[in-house]
């Protein structure tokens, strides 16, 4: 009577019937394996509890799931739509995030497929050789103290074309304007600048420069950021 309650309702006697130690031994396995790569992601890295918590349980759930598709492709078709129709409402995520994401869900396939020992050499590996190169800064840019986003609010009766840009050739050795927008009912206009500064510590001389100019309206200067929205 016990080993029925483990059964499918639909299982026919050509049905494979997963045992039920087999299930619990891929279960625990993916378990481990996401605490092993939420370990790995944790290291030097900003996050958040809900996504490492996430990512300790995700490879135990795609486990689930493709142990009991098991051959049937009928099912895996179904599977295959719903979580096409899965819509992640939350802020977008960092390439770095989705790639820990693709690398949990890999590592919980290959249990459900059975594969737990190379399921457990791919997060051993692949986690270490990343929080390796974010242990290194690989891909840091050289002198990033350097990179620069500059925005300066102006009145809409001046001319933004050249105005600045004597200023700017003087303090960097590159910059380009990417964005211009109004604000305050169109009164204004704010004006946002990649730039390259040509030494640290002169940002002070600039503003001071640039106030000048704007009618000392507002200028922020932060470090460079990417565009959100490419990876």
């Amino acid at each position: 009577m016990f080993a029925k309650v483990f059964q499918g309702i639909f299982d026919t006697d050509m049905t494979q019937v997963i045992a039920l130690s087999d299930f619990l031994l891929c279960v625990c396995s993916a378990l481990v394996i996401g605490l092993i790569l939420a370990g790995f992601y944790m290291y030097r890295t900003k996050y958040t509890k809900s996504f490492v918590a996430t990512l300790v349980l995700l490879p135990a759930v795609v486990c689930v799931v493709i142990m009991m598709v098991n051959g049937n492709v009928g099912t895996g078709v179904a599977v295959a739509g719903a979580f096409s129709l899965v819509r992640f409402r939350s802020v977008p995520g960092s390439a770095k995030e989705i790639g820990a994401i693709f690398l949990a869900m890999g590592t919980g396939l290959l249990v459900g497929m059975g594969y737990i020992g190379y399921a457990v050499l791919c997060a051993v590996l692949l986690g270490f050789v990343s929080a390796l190169l974010n242990g290194i800064d690989f891909g840091a840019k050289k002198h990033g103290e350097l990179y620069k986003t500059l925005r300066i609010t102006i009145p809409e009766d001046l001319d933004y074309t050249d105005v600045f840009t004597p200023i700017l050739q003087e303090y960097t050795s590159a910059h380009e304007l990417t964005q211009v927008k109004t604000t305050n009912m169109g009164s204004l206009f704010k004006l946002t600048y990649d730039v390259t500064l040509r030494r640290a510590g002169e940002e002070k001389q600039m503003l001071d420069k640039l106030r000048c100019r704007n009618g000392n309206l507002e200028i922020t200067i932060s470090n460079q950021e990417t565009n959100t929205s490419v990876l």
